[in-house]
């Protein structure tokens, strides 16, 4: 299926138009909180309550017996949560750095939940259970009540983060100061962790346990390269989310045999790559492009000085001088002359050169700026 016929089957088809809104809808929450995490240098935490979702899904299995979706999500957000205030009370009242913290509840817990998923394929009738579609994700399952659920919570989400902007931002970026203006700062930070694994959770169904720290991370880090500013930081990663799942969703349906899930985050991945190279403040690119510029205008003010250094030796700064002296400046170069010269810094006629009046106050100015260092 070609994507012109996948836009038309996107205003026609049902299922198809379901699972677009809804990974467009996963795509922006995770991009949205993943913004806060992405800030609080806690990259790894949505991988740790991804992974330790996955018992609870088991175990919420094993109670009920049913593979009623929105049961094994409640199970997985329970354990999610479990997991996340483990990692939150073990950073706190231990001596053991966060990274640690996440490694061990990540491996615990996802290694116990890997063993509730091998007891229930030894039971009768385990083939029929389906859990293992959240070790990958299965965007095909969602229905409208799921997207509906998603949208709820978005909605709750973005209300939150409007109500209580002016906290999380100073939480953020200074806890400190805002336990001095009487913050409660734990609750604060307990109402962030929540949300953030509530929304991974939502998206366990769609791309799985496996990569869905990727989609809370990946938006963010994209947005992150294009702006220092958290309100827009925040609205670029929710639009590259949601486009990711809407692009992710129409390649995995325009072909046969291609997972949503995956195809979701190669295409997040795909932003942040180009947002690393092409971002005009922190990208690759610009960052060459001004690292070659500076490198020439370093060049030009060098030989700039040196002519300096001959001018000001004569009382008359205009005094002509024969461009062969030059050669003693090792940096010369005809290319930085005639660039002076566009400049208006120096007068060049025939074999001889002149520094301008507008050249010798730049100059005395770079000199001046020079002496400051040094002092």
């Amino acid at each position: 299926m070609s994507f012109t016929e996948y836009f038309e089957l996107l205003f026609n088809d049902y299922t198809l138009r379901t699972i677009s809104l809804g990974t467009a809808i996963l795509g922006a929450i995770c991009g949205m909180l993943g913004s806060f995490a992405v800030l609080r240098k806690q990259s790894l935490l949505g991988d740790a309550i991804s992974h330790a979702a996955l018992p609870g899904i088991a175990i919420a299995f094993l109670i009920t017996g049913t593979k009623e979706t929105n049961v094994l999500l409640i199970g997985a957000l329970i354990s999610g949560l479990i997991g996340a205030f483990w990692i939150r009370g073990i950073t706190r009242r231990t001596h053991l750095k966060s990274d640690t913290a996440l490694g061990l509840i990540l491996s615990i817990f996802f290694g116990f939940g890997m063993l509730l998923l091998t007891y229930i394929q030894k039971q009768p009738n385990a083939n029929q259970a389906g859990l293992d579609k959240f070790l990958f994700g299965q965007a095909a399952t969602l229905l409208a009540r799921d997207v509906w659920f998603m949208a709820t919570v978005t909605l709750v989400c973005l209300l939150v983060l409007l109500l209580f902007w002016k906290e999380f931002k100073i939480l953020l970026f200074d806890a400190d100061y805002a336990k001095t203006l009487g913050f409660n700062t734990k609750m604060i930070d307990i109402l962030i962790t929540s949300f953030i694994v509530l929304a991974i959770v939502l998206g366990l169904q769609t791309v799985g346990v496996v990569l869905m720290s990727a989609m809370l991370l990946a938006p963010a880090a994209a947005a992150r390269q294009w702006t220092n500013s958290l309100g827009i930081m925040v609205v670029l990663a929710a639009v590259f989310g949601a486009t990711s799942g809407v692009v992710g969703t129409a390649i995995s349906a325009s072909q046969n045999n291609l997972s949503t899930g995956p195809v979701i985050v190669l295409v997040a991945a795909t932003f942040v790559i180009l947002s690393f190279i092409f971002s005009p403040s922190r990208g690759l690119l610009f960052r060459q492009i001004r690292f070659i510029k500076n490198r020439k205008d370093l060049q030009l003010h060098k030989t700039l000085a040196f002519m300096f250094d001959i001018a000001k030796s004569h009382e008359n700064i205009s005094h002509p001088h024969a461009v062969k002296i030059l050669n003693n400046f090792h940096g010369y170069t005809k290319k930085s002359l005639s660039k002076l010269e566009d400049k208006e810094y120096i007068r060049v006629e025939g074999l001889m050169w002149e520094m301008t009046e507008k050249g010798y106050d730049f100059a005395l100015n770079l000199y001046n700026q020079q002496v400051e260092e040094n002092d």
